[in-house]
């Protein structure tokens, strides 16, 4: 499981377009996409923004923890529908 995929959940749960945290973060668009797609190497300050933008700083937590991705992915889901 990919880090991408864990952004990308932590953007929607926050029901943020990619343009909205694109602007947010001070990245075009198409930054948001690649990172989200594992095209573009993300650097620890844009996930730290990233997640404190997103609110999900359970994730952030988890992730520098050694929590596995799985296992956060599960976390991501889980919130989705309380």
């Amino acid at each position: 499981m990919e880090l991408g995929l864990v952004l990308r959940k932590c953007r929607l749960r926050a029901k943020m377009t990619q343009e909205q945290l694109a602007e947010k973060l001070h990245l075009a668009r198409s930054s948001i996409s690649k990172l989200e797609n594992g095209k573009q190497v993300l650097e620890a300050q844009t996930m730290i923004t990233w997640i404190q933008t997103t609110g999900a700083t359970e994730i952030f937590v988890a992730l520098i923890s050694g929590v596995d991705m799985v296992s956060i992915m599960n976390m991501l889901f889980t919130f989705c529908f309380l």
